[in-house]
């Protein structure tokens, strides 16, 4: 009794519980405790303060992290982790700790920058406004990542061991196959396409005692449609206009995406040759990932080179100024992609009252972020304290999503036999997750549920 007493596994949600963001996962095998990813909260106001709240445990007691990719929803807490006490390895795959070492000091870079601009223009509630975490504890984090190889396995000692496989979605992002003794524990990360424009397909998985899939997109399928026609027709019309079209984009991933897409549009004469510029230094270093690691995507070496130039690269502030005076049609891609903060936020103060000009949204939109607002219709925005009239057309594309669908993370699922002993549906809205738990439910007959924020469980590991 005794030893089947010592091998329970705890299992708490600490984020991305009923939401989309803030992937956190901590289990607890007695001994040791391992963090899988270790995201930050966004969109809603009542989500964002969770990452000002105190941690589930002391992070000096967590053993180690296993990042499933870099995304800032999964791995942008890590420097308030550091700061508060965390000591152990950070594992990643290689392109995953190289992307970290631009999100991460790019994330501190812009929490500075915000709390310094809040305080000078005194729109803050707080004073003095401090930022979640700074360059120090970013740096501090980025020195404990450790790399490992795909499909290799590497310790995480109490007899837990860890393999990272091939998530598709993103350069270097993962599915953590978490092993102990006969049992396994695999969480999706996020789950890409199998026939995604850029990224390869994820790996298939034979079998999981327990299972932590992602939901994001659980209730519905992307469009059919071509996205690249939508950009075409939005691009063109904007331009016979005089106007901008403005792309609001994550910076790693979809910026690389949209460029490719404006590289090809170009190369057929299906948009005027008008000006185009990556306004994002941080999408600037990722896109030159995409030359390193070439094996981990579909994209031809004429491909890659063509959507690292199809865009003036805008590296610094004054840089970005400086395309305020521009008077001619043009495409401006720049960060955040749910408008959440960076650069963009000038950008969008400056054309969103023009109704010559477009802003394009290519992605998801999390609740309560201002990428959510505008495609909602919203026909103002609050922008560094100040209420700005939109009166630019807003579109949203969706079929550039690097998340599976509804359709292809059932078709995912169906690969794995036997049945697991329990589907735990995670990283997404509470209307996407339950859909899919639904359908889990009916279609493969297996035990699947919703999470709730901070819920501990145990696990056959």
């Amino acid at each position: 009794m005794e030893e089947e007493i010592e091998r329970k596994t705890r299992l708490t949600f600490a984020g991305a519980a009923g939401t989309v963001t803030g992937s956190r996962y901590l289990l607890e095998t007695g001994k040791r405790r391992v963090l899988l990813d270790c995201g930050l909260f966004q969109g809603y106001k009542q989500l964002r303060l969770r990452n000002r709240a105190k941690f589930p445990i002391a992070p000096g007691r967590v053993h180690a992290v296993v990042l499933s990719h870099a995304h800032l929803d999964h791995s942008g807490y890590l420097p308030a982790l550091v700061r508060d006490g965390f000591r152990g390895p950070i594992y990643a795959t290689e392109a995953t700790a190289e992307l970290c070492e631009i999100l991460l000091r790019d994330s501190a870079h812009l929490q500075e920058d915000e709390a310094e601009y809040a305080n000078r223009h005194g729109y803050s509630k707080h004073a003095p406004a401090e930022p979640l975490y700074t360059m120090r504890d970013a740096e501090r984090a980025i020195a404990q990542l450790r790399t490992v190889p795909f499909q290799s396995r590497f310790d995480l000692g109490d007899g837990v061991s860890a393999e990272l496989l091939g998530a598709g979605h993103l350069l270097g992002a993962s599915i953590v196959r978490i092993t102990r003794g006969k049992r396994t524990l695999v969480f999706s990360g996020d789950l890409g396409r199998p026939e995604d424009t850029i990224m390869r397909a994820p790996s298939r998985i034979a079998s999981a005692d327990t299972l932590i899939v992602e939901s994001t997109y659980g209730d519905r399928r992307h469009a059919p449609d071509d996205a690249s026609e939508h950009i075409a027709a939005t691009v063109r019309d904007t331009a016979a206009r005089g106007g901008t079209v403005l792309i609001p984009s994550f910076a790693i991933g979809r910026a690389q995406t949209v460029m490719l897409a404006l590289f090809r549009l170009k190369q057929r004469g299906e948009i005027p040759d008008l000006p185009v510029f990556l306004d994002s230094p941080m999408a600037i270093n990722a896109t030159e990932l995409y030359r390193k690691y070439r094996a981990m995507h579909r994209l031809s070496l004429a491909d890659v080179r063509g959507m690292c130039s199809v865009a003036k690269l805008v590296r610094t502030a004054d840089e970005s100024k400086s395309l305020a005076t521009l008077r001619v049609p043009s495409v401006i891609i720049s960060a955040s992609g749910m408008a959440t903060g960076g650069r963009v936020l000038h950008h969008l103060k400056r054309l969103a009252p023009d109704p010559r000009n477009s802003i394009v949204f290519v992605g998801y939109q999390a609740g309560g972020t201002r990428g959510a607002h505008l495609v909602a219709g919203a026909r103002e925005v609050k922008i560094h304290g100040q209420w700005i009239e939109v009166r630019a057309g807003v579109e949203q594309i969706d079929s550039y999503s690097a998340h599976a669908d509804a359709d292809e993370i059932m078709a995912w699922l169906g690969s794995i036999r036997p049945a697991p002993r329990q589907v735990y549906l995670c990283h997404g809205e509470p209307d996407a997750a339950d859909k899919l738990r639904q359908r889990i439910g009916e279609k493969l007959g297996w035990p699947a549920r919703v999470p709730e924020h901070l819920e501990t469980v145990e696990v056959e590991l």
